[in-house]
């Protein structure tokens, strides 16, 4: 079975290194991170004890000192020196962090050595977590959405494929049966999403213009479309504030994003129309009605496909990257985005065949003396070669 990257870190840090920092595993729903724990349990020497919060009343405050407690119980009959605590949808349990917190400290005071992996989906209530009660004891390791060269390494996946179908391992099976595919992707992972993971995230007054704001993302994925065109198409959409903050949310469960247009004055970049860009080109492709034979039989939308592709590739990996990833547009010249590490910035158009502008090159060029300017597809990088690149390696 193939693993992950993220698995020999796992290994290293819990075989090789003695307890100092509880391991969180971040990422979006279905990208493997119970799997690749559970791949490492198989094969770990380590006693270990699992356990998932998932179906755990929300009022068990309790539950998380009993699995405390039946490891340390654990660790005494096996005479370990070691154990391994591993519990996954750790932020279904309400003030996890505290109790987390308690757990932890009063296993160091006793100098029990109780190792311990948290796995979340939802990284924002993930995140507040750990910043209001366990600074300083732990370190987080963030699952990506699955990269092509993933992709074609565990599932075969060609390139075209991977632009169409995603990066959801779990979906790749259906591919030969596309009407079974869009009804995983659709029912296992978009609803999942929404209704277990986005709906936690805070109290939504509108879950319906949640929802049509996620799928209004998709299917304008790869696109510049201002708040005010938004509203125009969504009804009882209230105002931007609250679409700005319904992306936000669908963000931090990893489905879409609002790129920024980039300023070099931060705060502009706050109130820019969004570059709407899907995670997973899976979440885009399931919303056109189209089949994977058809869609390449439309060389414009073929190359909205590409564009998507190579945006959900960038947003990916900024999450590991230390990179922050924007477009640019000023009136009728663009660049389609623009990498951010410190100081510098790189352009990257994409040229996928549907179009032929350049001219927004040279503007940026004048404008903001970037690194580099690259050019993706037509004349340039192949775009299947991109794919491959992680952008922090670019600068």
């Amino acid at each position: 079975m193939y693993k992950r990257k993220e698995y020999q870190i796992i290994k290293k840090r819990i075989e090789k290194e003695s307890r100092k920092l509880i391991q969180v595993l971040i990422g979006p729903r279905q990208v493997g991170k119970t799997t690749l724990i559970k791949q490492y349990l198989e094969n770990t020497t380590l006693p270990w004890h699992y356990v998932s919060a998932d179906g755990i009343s929300g009022q068990d405050t309790i539950w998380l000192q009993q699995q405390w407690e039946t490891a340390r119980v654990m660790m005494h009959q096996k005479k370990a020196r070691e154990f391994l605590l591993v519990i996954d949808e750790i932020q279904k349990i309400p003030n996890w962090s505290e109790f987390v917190k308690a757990e932890w400290d009063k296993d160091s005071f006793d100098g029990t050595s109780i190792k311990v992996i948290l796995l979340g989906s939802s990284s924002l209530l993930i995140q507040k977590g750990l910043s209001e009660s366990l600074a300083g004891r732990f370190e987080s390791i963030y699952l990506t959405h699955w990269s092509l060269e993933e992709m074609r390494a565990a599932f075969g996946y060609s390139a075209e494929q991977f632009a169409w179908f995603g990066g959801y391992p779990g979906a790749s099976e259906y591919t030969g049966n596309e009407d079974r595919w869009r009804d995983y992707v659709i029912n296992s992972l978009i609803e999942p999403s929404i209704l277990k993971d986005v709906l936690m995230l805070s109290r939504i007054d509108k879950p319906v213009l949640l929802r049509r704001i996620f799928e209004l993302a998709c299917n304008y994925s790869g696109q510049i479309l201002s708040y005010n065109k938004m509203l125009g198409q969504l009804q009882d959409a209230g105002n931007s504030t609250t679409l700005a903050h319904y992306l936000n949310l669908l963000d931090h469960a990893g489905l879409v994003k609002g790129l920024n247009k980039f300023y070099f004055e931060k705060v502009r970049q706050r109130g820019s129309s969004p570059k709407l860009q899907v995670y997973n080109t899976a979440l885009h492709s399931v919303q056109t009605g189209l089949s994977f034979s058809e869609i390449q039989l439309h060389p414009d939308k073929w190359g909205r496909i590409v564009e998507s592709a190579i945006g959900a590739h960038l947003i990916n990996h900024a999450k590991i990257s230390r990179v922050k990833i924007y477009y640019w547009r000023h009136i009728h010249d663009e660049m389609d985005f623009v990498i951010e590490k410190g100081d510098k910035i790189i352009g990257v158009e994409v040229k996928s065949g549907h179009s032929h502008k350049v001219s927004g090159l040279s503007s940026f060029q004048k404008q903001f003396k970037p690194l580099k300017i690259l050019l993706v597809g037509k004349s340039g990088i192949p775009w299947e070669e991109f794919l491959q690149i992680s952008p922090g390696e670019l600068f």
